[in-house]
C-alpha cells in the first residue's frame, strides 16, 4: 500500500512538471463560442496541421500564438447559399466573405454548374453566355467544377447542391414540358452520380423558367433518388408571396412522399398583402416538424431581394430560353399580351413588380451591355421617365437591349417579419449573393449589399444592438446548425478532430457598411479568419493565402486505387 501511494505522489509531481502542450497555433484568452449555442467560456484553440487539436482551458504553447483577448472565437460561418460560382474564379481570395468569417461556400440554388452535357456546356461557353468575368469551362461533372475550383486556388471550401434546373436543361432544354420516361431515368441517374460525387443533394429554384416548367412528381422522382444517399431537398419555392402557404405544402409533399429532409431557401413573405402570413407559415412548418418531417429555413438579412427582371415576366414567355424570349418582347401583339400579364394580379406565376407594390421599389444593378450601365443604380421608373414608357414597357426594352434579364434589387418584406425569423430555432443563412470585392470587374456592377455585409449585419445589428438573438444562438445558426442539415463532417464546431476553420471577431466592433446606393464596402470587426489551418485574414487583411478545400456531402463515394485497377 504504502509503495502503491508513493507510486501516486509521483505520477502527480511528474504531471505537474510537465511541460505544457506545444501546437502549430495556439489562440488563447478568447471568448470560445464553438458553435454548440452553449454559453460562451475563456479558453484557447490548439490547432496542428489542418486540425482542431485542443479547445479549452489550457495549459499549452504555440509556435504561432494569437492573443484573442476581447474577441469571440467560433467556428468558421456557413454561407448556406452561395452565388460565388463565378467570383471565384474571378478572384479565389472571396474577400466580401472571408471579411465576414465565412469559411465554406454552398452552391446549387437551382442551378448548378454540373453537370455539364455537350451542348449545355457549349452554350456556356459562348460570350453572350458569360458576363463581365471570362472563364475556360474545363469540367463536366458537378465535382469536376469543385475541383477546378481549388486548382485555380480558392481561400474558402466549397460545396453545392446538383441543381434541379442544370439537370432539366441538360435533357429537356429550355422547353415547357415533362420528361420522357427515358428521359427522366436519365434525370435520376445524373442526381445519382453527383450525389455518390459528393454533391450534398437537389437545389430547386421554382419561381423561374423552366424550372417553373417542373411538376411535383418531376421533383419527387430526382429527390428519393438523393434521399438513398441522405441528401436534402432545398427549394427556392414556386412562390413567396400569393401562394406561399400552398407552395409550402408542395415542398412539404415532396419530402413526404420522397421521404428526404427539406430546407426553404430565403424565406420570406414578398409584397405587403403577404406580410400578414408570417405566423401561418411558422405554424405550418412547426407542425410538419412535429409531425416528423425534417424542415428547416434559410434567410438573408434584409428587406430587399435580388434577381432579374425575368421575375416580373410571364414564365411563358420566357420558353426556350434568352433568345426565343428576346424574339418574343419584339413581337407587339405578344408584348401587349405580356403587358397585361404583368399589371394583372395573379397566384399563377410570382410577379416580383407587382409584388413590391411599385417600380420605385425595383433597383437596377447588373447590365450586360455598357451603353446601358448609365442606368445602374437608377430605379425602374427613373428609367422610364427617361425613356417616356411605362415600367413593364421599359423592362421588356431593357431585357432586349441588354441581352440578358438585367439584375434587379426588389424591396419586398417587411422589417418586423426579418426579426422574427432571425429568432426561428431553424432558421441559418446564406447571402444569396457571389462572394466579390470593391476592384476590378466587380465595380462593373451594383450589387445587393447582403454580398458584403449578410453575416456581419446579424452580428452586428440583429445581436449587437437589437439583441434579437444570443451572440451564442447566432453563431449555431451560422456553423452547426446549416453543418448538420447538410450533413457535413468535420466542420461547423470547435471540438477537437475538426477541421481548423475559425472566424475570430470583436463583438463591439463587427459591422456591415454596404448600403443599397453604395454596395462596394467591406464588413470590418472581423479580426483573423483560418480555413483548415491557414491564416487567410490576419488583423482584418487578406493574407492571401488560398487552401480551401472541397467539402462533400454523405453519399460520397471516394474512388480507391483499388477500384481504378
Amino acid at each position: 500500500m504504502k509503495l502503491f501511494k508513493s507510486l501516486i505522489l509521483f505520477l502527480l509531481i511528474i504531471f505537474s512538471c510537465s511541460p505544457p502542450n506545444n501546437y502549430d497555433i495556439l489562440i488563447k484568452n478568447g471568448a470560445i463560442v464553438d458553435g454548440s449555442g452553449n454559453a460562451a467560456y475563456l479558453g484557447s484553440v490548439g490547432i496542428n496541421a489542418d486540425t482542431i487539436a485542443a479547445v479549452g482551458k489550457l495549459k499549452a504553447t504555440g509556435t504561432l500564438e494569437i492573443d484573442a483577448t476581447d474577441l469571440i472565437v467560433a467556428p468558421g460561418f456557413i454561407n448556406i447559399l452561395s452565388w460565388a460560382t463565378e467570383s471565384l474564379i474571378e478572384d479565389g481570395r472571396s474577400q466580401s466573405d472571408i471579411k465576414q468569417g465565412v469559411t465554406l461556400e454552398i452552391f446549387g440554388e437551382g442551378w448548378s454548374m454540373g453537370p455539364l452535357g455537350e451542348d449545355l456546356k457549349k452554350e456556356l461557353q459562348l460570350p453572350t453566355s458569360q458576363g463581365d468575368i471570362k472563364y475556360d469551362i474545363d469540367w463536366n461533372t458537378l465535382d469536376e467544377y469543385l475541383q477546378s475550383l481549388v486548382r485555380r486556388g480558392i481561400s474558402p471550401n466549397v460545396a453545392s447542391f446538383i441543381g434541379a434546373t442544370t439537370v432539366r436543361i441538360n435533357h429537356i432544354g429550355y422547353e415547357n414540358r415533362a420528361p420522357t420516361d427515358k428521359e427522366l431515368t436519365s434525370m435520376k441517374h445524373m442526381v445519382k452520380q453527383a450525389m455518390e460525387d459528393g454533391a450534398l443533394g437537389v437545389g430547386s429554384s421554382l419561381i423561374y423558367a423552366p424550372a417553373f416548367y417542373s411538376t411535383t412528381e418531376e421533383l419527387i422522382a430526382l429527390c428519393k433518388v438523393a434521399s438513398k444517399y441522405d441528401g436534402l431537398y432545398i427549394s427556392h419555392m414556386r412562390s413567396e408571396g400569393n401562394r406561399l402557404l400552398q407552395s409550402i405544402d408542395e415542398l412539404m409533399r415532396i419530402a413526404n412522399e420522397a421521404d428526404i429532409r427539406a430546407e426553404i431557401y430565403h424565406l420570406k413573405m414578398s409584397g405587403k398583402e403577404n406580410w400578414s402570413k408570417y405566423d401561418d407559415v411558422v405554424r405550418k412548418i412547426d407542425s410538419a416538424r412535429t409531425a416528423g418531417l425534417s424542415i428547416t429555413t434559410n434567410m438573408y438579412t434584409y428587406v430587399a431581394g435580388a434577381t432579374g427582371l425575368d421575375a416580373s415576366m410571364p414564365p411563358w414567355v420566357q420558353e426556350g430560353g434568352y433568345k426565343k424570349w428576346a424574339q418574343r418582347l419584339q413581337d407587339s401583339e405578344i408584348r401587349k399580351k405580356v403587358l397585361v400579364e404583368m399589371t394583372t394580379p395573379t397566384d399563377k406565376w410570382e410577379n416580383l413588380m407587382d409584388a413590391a407594390g411599385t417600380s420605385d421599389n425595383l433597383l437596377l444593378v447588373g447590365f450586360k451591355n455598357d451603353s446601358l450601365r448609365h442606368y445602374t443604380g437608377k430605379t425602374l421608373t427613373e428609367v422610364a421617365n427617361i425613356h417616356g414608357k411605362s415600367p413593364e414597357e421599359t423592362a421588356m426594352d431593357l431585357v432586349i437591349a441588354d441581352g440578358s434579364r438585367v439584375g434587379t434589387v426588389y424591396f419586398l418584406m417587411s422589417e418586423e417579419n426579418v426579426k422574427k425569423q432571425i429568432a426561428l430555432p431553424y432558421m441559418s443563412f446564406g447571402s444569396d449573393a457571389g462572394s466579390i470585392a470593391p476592384e476590378g470587374v466587380f465595380l462593373n456592377s451594383s450589387t445587393h449589399p447582403r454580398a458584403y455585409g449578410n453575416f456581419s449585419r446579424l452580428l452586428g445589428k440583429y445581436v449587437r444592438d437589437e439583441q434579437i438573438i444570443s451572440i451564442e444562438e447566432a453563431v449555431r445558426k451560422l456553423t452547426s446548425l446549416p453543418a448538420s442539415n447538410l450533413k457535413i463532417k468535420k466542420r461547423g464546431s470547435l471540438i477537437k478532430g475538426n477541421f481548423a476553420d475559425l472566424a475570430i471577431f470583436n463583438p463591439e466592433t463587427i459591422q456591415d457598411h454596404a448600403t443599397f446606393t453604395e454596395p462596394h464596402q467591406l464588413s470590418t470587426g472581423m479580426v483573423h479568419v483560418f480555413v483548415n489551418g491557414e491564416q487567410v485574414l490576419k488583423d482584418g487583411k487578406h493574407t492571401g493565402a488560398k487552401p480551401g478545400r472541397v467539402v462533400r456531402g454523405p453519399g460520397y463515394k471516394a474512388i480507391s486505387q483499388k477500384d481504378l485497377n
